[in-house]
């Protein structure tokens, strides 16, 4: 009989010993799940859509001071600026703020390994998303606008190929415009392909399909922008068109239209006013609906 009785004592408090373990597991599940509810909730609710900026190789997060400055110039509700640099540590140094209530800000990434060449443009890809995932959970953010100026753009569309499908479901790139970008490097023609050229080719399936696409070169003369070829920038077109929603390829010519001029150019300040930034926020009345005159 005592026998029996302990066997039953130490079942209970086998039993109760279980519940006590599932209690204790369950109550961080709970935080958990509350927190993660919160931050969706934020991120549904989210008026947010910061256009974030890449500058091309040798250039730092202060690379598009000047066309900043000309955009606010332009714009009745002036876009606050946050910079970040992304060191080769992984530690990331931010500049600047955005304003409460500012639903457009600026934000630039630039990297301390700002070095060109293939290899160098994956290492800034993947600081890119160490800096877009940081945004994301500090700012709530659900959809976006990209810019990137030369290698700029080169990273974007790594980035678009090998990161964004982890943040698709959830947060939108709605425009990307690249300014001057090689996306075969120094050839000036595909029947010569580059290495990062074929991988983009190669991987371009994975880039949204309701994603607007504008890439606009610049001509100091007939065939360049005294760097890159046109036949270069022409190149995005097999990464892109036919892929994406729509693409665009434009061009500048005159003042300022030569490749480290291009970002401060007063045509590609108009562009970008009327082609990426939003028209309700932006306060521009020359913003026009995006998907004007844009055909694959």
């Amino acid at each position: 009989m005592k026998r029996m009785t302990k066997s039953i004592l130490h079942t209970r408090l086998v039993l109760i010993g279980l519940i006590l373990i599932l209690v204790l597991m369950a109550i961080p599940a709970y935080f958990w799940m509350k927190d993660t509810n919160k931050y969706l909730a934020a991120q549904h609710n989210s008026r947010m859509s910061p256009i974030i900026m890449v500058p091309g190789s040798s250039a730092t997060q202060n690379r598009f001071n000047p066309l900043i400055r000309k955009l606010n110039e332009d714009s009745p509700k002036k876009h606050s600026v946050l910079r970040l640099e992304v060191m080769n540590s992984g530690k990331i140094v931010s500049q600047g703020w955005i304003n409460r209530g500012d639903n457009e800000p600026i934000i630039v990434i630039g990297f301390e390994n700002n070095r060109d060449g293939y290899q160098n443009i994956k290492k800034q890809a993947q600081m890119v998303n160490q800096a877009f995932e940081r945004l994301t959970e500090e700012y709530n953010f659900n959809n976006f606008k990209a810019f990137g100026h030369s290698n700029g753009g080169l990273v974007w569309t790594y980035w678009l190929e090998h990161y964004y499908p982890e943040y698709k479901d959830a947060i939108t790139i709605k425009r990307l415009m690249t300014l001057g970008t090689p996306y075969n490097f120094a050839e000036s023609s595909v029947s010569h392909p580059t290495q990062m050229f074929s991988d983009f080719v190669k991987y371009r399936s994975r880039i949204p399909k309701n994603l607007l696409v504008y890439s606009v070169a610049g001509t100091e003369t007939y065939t360049s922008d005294g760097l890159v070829p046109e036949g270069s920038v022409d190149a995005g077109k097999y990464i892109y068109q036919k892929q994406v929603a729509h693409y665009t390829r434009m061009t500048v010519t005159g003042k300022d239209a030569q490749h480290s001029n291009l970002p401060q150019n007063k045509q590609i300040v108009r562009l970008i006013e009327e082609y990426l930034l939003d028209p309700n926020d932006n306060g521009n009345p020359n913003s026009q609906n995006k998907q004007r005159a844009t055909q694959n």
